[in-house]
């Protein structure tokens, strides 16, 4: 019995070894933004969300604040939502965006109820969209719409998935909507 015990572990100890080859490969470098690590440099220097890689950097910050921003109404999360809003704001101030885009993320930032910051979240998204055409060097930026959004008016939003996780409905329609463009 001692003798099949101590096989096993011998047997054990040598799967973990072979599982562990000791090779790393390299991570490609951070690009420093303000507390997140998802933007990084691709071999070609430009930065890269995803699967999605930019043009400037600064619109890949934009980007990546507003997928959190996005993110935080799907959990309908109004703190982290107006806190995600103030992270873009501060994004598009540092990029020197247009007022309205400062205004537009400003106004989801001081909504107060989620209600209100979806409803600023609709022409957030088509500033940001409009920012984001010319700027993706490779990949694809979905825009997906919910046809039963405000009362069956509809409304878009942007996302660096396929998948459908709707901003406008959170956990009571999470897969409501469908893909209505791309960015590419």
């Amino acid at each position: 019995m001692k003798f099949y015990t101590t096989s096993f572990l011998c047997i054990l100890m040598v799967a973990f070894t072979a599982c562990n080859d000791g090779n790393k490969k390299d991570n490609p470098a951070t690009v420093e933004v303000a507390s997140g690590d998802d933007v990084t440099q691709s071999d070609s220097k430009k930065p890269t969300i995803g699967d999605v890689t930019f043009n400037d950097p600064n619109m890949a910050i934009v980007f990546r604040e507003y997928l959190g921003l996005k993110d935080a109404m799907v959990g309908t999360n109004p703190a982290k939502t107006a806190a995600q809003a103030s992270r873009l704001m501060t994004a598009f101030t540092e990029m020197k965006a247009d007022e309205a885009a400062v205004t537009a993320a400003e106004n989801v930032m001081n909504a107060g109820h989620m209600d209100r910051q979806r409803e600023a979240f609709v022409e957030l998204t088509a500033i940001v969209e409009q920012m984001l055409e010319g700027e993706v060097a490779s990949g694809t930026i979905y825009k997906q719409y919910c046809p039963m959004a405000f009362n069956n008016t509809g409304a878009s939003w942007l996302s660096n998935s396929s998948d459908i996780m709707n901003p406008y409905f959170g956990s009571k329609m999470l897969r409501c909507g469908r893909i209505d463009g791309k960015i590419e």
